[in-house]
């Protein structure tokens, strides 16, 4: 029993000890102290976006039938060639029993290349068949819909840019060339036409397209990233830090990227906020991360 009551008070004695240095390093610590990233509001180039998807269709496009009911007897030209308007894509043979017919020209109607043939020799032809598809895709077409609440900020000329999957990241410029003159009742679209040169003949009819149209744009103007944005009840505002304290300062928003918000007034090029971190509120003490 006495080496139990001498160890006892000896254990009890560095509890104590280890739960004062614990209280003294709680004390320690700020409760209301947030470590935070800062930024500088400065000038950028703001532009706001309509991203939308296209389909692309070549410039001037042609299915081809033949004049006469019959054979197709040869594919003149192949898929891919070029071909001239009134030029001769294939060969029908008439099938007339007891009569006997040099073969008739299927002529293109009008310059490009061969996009498609859709028969092979031998097989049955009506006029109404189709038997090759002709395009002209040194310029193409991108069919786009935009919705109704953006029509006030689309024009004729207006640029515009897309990328196409079969090419990554490469951007091809584009402009409004045809805008619809009604709304599409159910969906509230407007369809609409871009234009796209292409000469080197590297975008193909039925291509899926991701466009990019500009609404509007600032220069130079005082911007934040979003992530220094907050908002509420219909206020924005950003926290300003002052010393080792941050300010919440209201500000007059203008145009909106996909990453920086316009500042119109309010705050100032060159002051420093706060990124936004959970439970940051006006008068907080902070502690800037390098």
């Amino acid at each position: 029993m006495k080496k139990f009551i001498f160890i006892l008070p000896l254990a009890a004695a560095l509890c104590a000890c280890g739960g004062q240095q614990e209280v003294s390093t709680l004390r320690s610590i700020e409760p209301d102290r947030f470590t935070v990233k800062t930024e500088t509001v400065q000038p950028r180039d703001i532009t706001q976006d309509l991203l939308l998807t296209g389909s692309v269709k070549a410039w001037e496009e042609a299915i081809i039938y033949p004049r006469v009911d019959g054979k197709l007897l040869k594919n003149v030209l192949q898929e891919g060639d070029a071909v001239k308007r009134n030029e001769n894509i294939a060969l029908i043979e008439r099938d007339e029993v007891g009569a006997v017919y040099e073969p008739v020209l299927v002529p293109s109607t009008l310059t490009g290349i061969i996009g498609r043939t859709f028969l092979d020799p031998g097989a049955n032809v009506t006029r109404s068949t189709p038997v090759a598809l002709v395009v002209n895709q040194e310029s193409v077409r991108i069919l786009i819909e935009i919705p109704e609440r953006y029509i006030g900020k689309i024009y004729l000329g207006q640029k515009a840019a897309f990328t196409l999957e079969a090419y990554g990241g490469r951007q091809f410029e584009a402009s409004v060339y045809k805008l619809s003159p009604v709304v599409d009742m159910q969906s509230r679209v407007v369809n609409a036409e871009l234009q796209a040169d292409n000469k080197d003949g590297a975008i193909k009819s039925g291509m899926f397209a991701k466009v990019r149209l500009v609404l509007d744009e600032s220069r130079n103007a005082p911007s934040v990233s979003l992530g220094s944005v907050q908002e509420d009840g219909g206020k924005s505002y950003v926290f300003a830090v002052n010393g080792d304290i941050v300010r919440r300062t209201e500000f007059e928003p203008g145009l909106r990227s996909a990453q920086y918000q316009e500042i119109i007034s309010g705050v100032e090029n060159g002051a420093e906020v706060a990124k936004i971190v959970f439970g940051l509120k006006d008068g907080s003490k902070i502690k800037i991360e390098n």
